[in-house]
């Protein structure tokens, strides 16, 4: 039965898009990709604060790359639970000087946010990716009349990447009131949907990636659920991206480990996520979005060696 499975989900993984396609790039998915977090932000769970200057944000790039990251992902607005919107203006402020720069650095430039206006200038400016943690869903509940969606403006652009994540509820609520019951076909199911529904209004299949969203409105044991069935994920037909890096469900594990370091310091939770980048690879994501970059990349290249 054991062996039926495994067969199974190596068929899958076989007719899965060998390549994303982004506004410049095609990102090669035959071997996992690491995308390297930059957060530009003053709030962000672990490194808010650090980058928010133009420069440090900049530099941090130039180190993600150095260190062996294939993509890097810009956000500047903080998703953490609990977190409060940011005006899109201000998103803005923060976020294009750092993207002006960093579509200059010759790999594939991800844009963290959910706000049409946002994507569209970070579109405009030449980003590769629009990665959303509301799967293009918001909208803004001030407007009398609906602008443009994010579906309809990333349909509208002829080769952008797409990340849809799934999120219960939002970032200001999703922990106090996280899912109930089997998350993994709910998770699959939206997921599959969202997909769907992008295809619907011409989207090429090989421009999605599906995020699970661990830690966005689950708890403990279904972030870990998603984990070990990842696999189930990918029955969607999509690559899957993972973002476990630094997350809290790390230091639930870790219990009196997760423990601050000294200014320098490997940050508490490196290891635990360098293993959960591992798991998750080898459960079928197609790339993993760290913080620490060099530390994933050496561990992926062990495990490429014994495959």
């Amino acid at each position: 039965m054991l062996t039926l499975l495994q067969n199974l989900s190596e068929a899958i993984l076989m007719q899965l898009p060998k390549f994303w396609q982004t506004t410049r790039f095609l990102v090669d998915l035959a071997s996992p990709k690491v995308m390297g977090i930059v957060n530009i932000t003053p709030d962000s769970f672990t490194d808010g604060g650090h980058y928010l200057d133009v420069h440090a944000a900049l530099r941090h790039c130039q180190q993600l790359l150095s260190d062996g990251a294939d993509l890097l992902d810009l956000g500047a607005e903080s998703t953490r639970p609990g977190a409060q919107s940011l005006p899109a203006d201000e998103e803005l402020n923060r976020l294009l000087p750092v993207l002006q720069e960093a579509v200059k650095l010759g790999v594939p430039i991800s844009v963290d946010t959910y706000k049409p206006q946002v994507m569209q200038a970070a579109l405009d400016m030449g980003a590769d990716i629009i990665n959303d943690v509301w799967a293009l869903r918001w909208t803004d509940q001030r407007l009398v009349q609906p602008a443009v969606s994010g579906q309809q403006l990333v349909a509208a652009h002829l080769s952008c990447g797409i990340c849809l994540m799934h999120m219960h509820r939002e970032p200001k609520t999703m922990q106090v009131t996280p899912m109930v019951g089997d998350v993994v076909p709910q998770v699959l199911d939206f997921l599959t949907q969202s997909a769907r529904e992008l295809e619907a209004l011409g989207v090429a299949r090989q421009r999605i990636v599906l995020d699970p969203g661990i830690g966005f409105g689950k708890t403990v044991a279904q972030n870990f659920s998603l984990l070990a069935k990842q696999q189930v994920l990918t029955t969607s037909g999509f690559p899957v991206l993972a973002g476990w890096s630094r997350k809290s469900s790390l230091a639930a594990v870790l219990g009196s480990l997760d423990t601050a370091t000294s200014a320098g310091g490997p940050h508490p939770r490196l290891m635990a996520s360098v293993a959960a980048a591992l798991l998750a690879v080898e459960r079928g994501a197609a790339v993993v979005r760290v913080h620490d970059v060099r530390e994933t990349v050496q561990a992926l290249k062990v495990l490429n060696a014994i495959k």
